[in-house]
């Protein structure tokens, strides 16, 4: 759907199929998205998926911190107190009940 949409856009989409562009696809493709099922699935059989699953709520924050690292972007105070408050979360939902 969104390559139809992009036509009906009017954008012109990816214009040179360079070697940077293929190696960053294949990248995406192989490493990433290969290595996090992996990671996914390994942990899966060891926790429980209900526990695992608020850990995806990090995504964002590792998104920020890449912005940063790469992009050189500002982090600013207040992502330290969002950060803190996902840490947070994380941890009530993973300690055990007495």
């Amino acid at each position: 759907m969104l390559p139809l949409a992009s036509l009906a856009l009017g954008e012109k989409g990816v214009i040179a199929w360079t070697a940077l562009a293929l190696a960053s696809l294949a990248f995406q493709g192989v490493i990433v998205a290969f290595a996090s099922y992996l990671a996914w699935f390994w942990l899966l059989r060891r926790y429980l998926a209900a526990r695992l699953s608020v850990f995806s709520f990090l995504s964002p924050m590792f998104g920020v911190l890449a912005g940063v690292i790469v992009l050189g972007e500002l982090l600013r105070p207040l992502f330290a107190v969002a950060a803190a408050l996902v840490v947070g979360g994380i941890v009530l939902v993973n300690l055990r009940q007495r």
